[in-house]
């Protein structure tokens, strides 16, 4: 392409600024090729959000967040503002996907560790009774928790303001901020009372002889107080954790990319197979293989029948997958099989290496 080609070539204003102040100079032949390489980047560029944005205007919405979700993690290297925190007992056994109704207690077993919730009392400031709270439950519950562990672990303190933060958080997963009956400021609000309300039980057994059970409520304390003619209550300005749960927190916080937190923040099951995922490959050195009757025990708390959870967890790793392309686990008839992957393969930071001792 001779050096008009290249010129009539170069259409952007800036460029074209510049290309009119270059006129003259001995190196203008050196600066039309420079010019028209950075043309042909920004078009090429164009072109390839251009086809990304027609692609995407045939998905569904949640299909979109996720392939939107993937573009930012593939070009953008994860940064500290990106990791969040939850326990990991909780990533490994999690909570109920739906509102559990009159239940009491929530049962789930995982390998040799048992998790057990309690649902408690909070009491009314606008009544002064202690009035039942039913269990957490659902992808806000979880969102809840991971944002409060993610604060008192950025904080270092077990108490931790939530009345803006929290609100904020709502936003970056990209939840509106309503008021009213049916807002989201009240759903997430009913999640935090329940949490605050309920005690949990964590079991582990050796396989042999011994066992041990840890009871603990996650929050200490949680400050409610009566709005003043308008008959409701404001938000928590603080929540204290309380203080055996902040120190296993602070010892077994499991990292998460908010990011890809933020594809599936409408799904409690899909939360948890991130979650679960992120655990299990931070440390995985041999391939790991789950039977269908394990995952269903896993995964399967809201679907009674094998067969119709084996075609909604095939959909939910196709998901996950969607977002991390890359991410070495399978299905097959039999199961599960989940592989060894490379840091860069992970959905979060991989345990640092242990130092051998010296000598």
């Amino acid at each position: 392409m001779g050096i008009e080609a290249k010129i009539a070539a170069i259409h952007d204003e800036d460029l074209r600024a510049e290309l009119e102040a270059a006129r003259g100079s001995f190196l203008f032949a050196v600066i039309v090729e420079t010019i028209a390489h950075r043309q042909a980047q920004r078009d090429a560029a164009r072109e390839e959000a251009a086809r990304t944005a027609e692609a995407r205007a045939g998905m569904g919405r949640d299909q979109r967040r996720r392939d939107a979700v993937r573009a930012v993690i593939e070009t953008e290297p994860v940064s500290p503002e990106n990791i969040q925190h939850i326990h990991s007992v909780l990533a490994l056994c999690g909570l109920p996907y739906r509102d559990p109704g009159e239940t009491r207690e929530f049962f789930r077993e995982y390998g040799r560790n048992t998790l057990s919730i309690l649902a408690g009392r909070i009491k009314n400031p606008a009544t002064g009774q202690m009035e039942l709270q039913g269990l957490p439950y659902g992808p806000k519950a979880r969102l809840v928790l991971l944002h409060l562990c993610t604060e008192a672990v950025r904080q270092r303190s077990p108490t931790i303001e939530v009345a803006d933060s929290l609100s904020g958080f709502m936003r970056e997963m990209g939840f509106a901020v309503t008021g009213g009956e049916r807002g989201t400021i009240r759903q997430f609000k009913e999640q935090l009372n329940r949490l605050a309300a309920c005690t949990l039980q964590i079991g582990l057994w050796d396989g042999q002889s011994r066992s041990s059970t840890l009871t603990m409520p996650p929050f200490r304390k949680l400050d409610l107080w009566r709005v003043e003619g308008q008959g409701g209550v404001a938000w928590s300005k603080t929540v204290q954790f309380h203080q055996d749960f902040y120190e296993n927190l602070i010892k077994h916080a499991l990292p998460v990319d908010i990011r890809a937190a933020r594809a599936f923040s409408g799904s409690a099951r899909k939360l948890d197979l991130l979650f679960w995922v992120g655990y299990r490959l931070r440390a995985l050195q041999r391939p790991l293989r789950l039977s269908w009757d394990n995952l269903h025990k896993q995964f399967g708390a809201d679907n009674g029948s094998l067969r119709s959870f084996r075609q909604a967890f095939k959909a939910d790793v196709a998901h996950l997958c969607e977002v991390f392309p890359k991410l070495p686990i399978s299905l097959d008839e039999a199961g599960m099989q989940l592989l060894p992957a490379d840091p860069g393969m992970l959905l979060v930071p991989p345990k640092p290496a242990r130092k051998k001792a010296a000598g």
